[in-house]
């Protein structure tokens, strides 16, 4: 293969639509835009979820719920993810990210009690489920909240 051999994949490249240029083009004179109206004007058209006039969806829809604002989001962890650490290692949110077990959450990590745990580890975390505590505990490991 050579420089001047190269060239883009089949399809890949387009040219550009010229409109109003001529009857010849194919788009000229009102541009594929049909005559008058709302939708030939420039800037014109209207905006998403407009229903000419009746009242639309979003707002015939009555509210429901709320946001609280003080709700603390977690990276949770299930005690079965902490088995890929060596046996008598100590676990902190750090470890985690940099392991990619989870991502960094305002909150912090959370450890759940999920799967079962068979190594012997000293696990620091924002927060605790009991099941995790007991898990921990059980394979001879401590749970410290930080």
């Amino acid at each position: 293969m050579k420089l001047h051999e190269l060239s883009p994949a089949p399809g890949s490249k387009r040219e550009r639509r010229r409109v109003g240029r001529g009857i010849g083009s194919g788009l000229g004179k009102t541009s594929g835009k049909g005559h008058k109206g709302q939708k030939a004007r420039t800037g014109g058209g209207v905006r998403p979820g407009f229903e000419g006039g009746q009242m639309p969806l979003h707002r015939r829809l009555p509210k429901r719920g709320f946001t609280n604002i003080f709700k603390q989001q977690y990276a949770l962890v299930n005690v079965e993810d902490l088995n890929r650490f060596p046996d008598g290692s100590e676990v902190t949110p750090e470890i985690l990210f940099a392991q990619r077990v989870t991502r960094p959450q305002p909150a912090g990590v959370k450890v759940l009690g999920g799967g079962e745990l068979t190594k012997q580890l000293v696990v620091k975390a924002q927060g605790f489920s009991a099941a995790a505590t007991q898990k921990i505990e059980a394979a001879g490991g401590k749970a410290e909240v930080i």
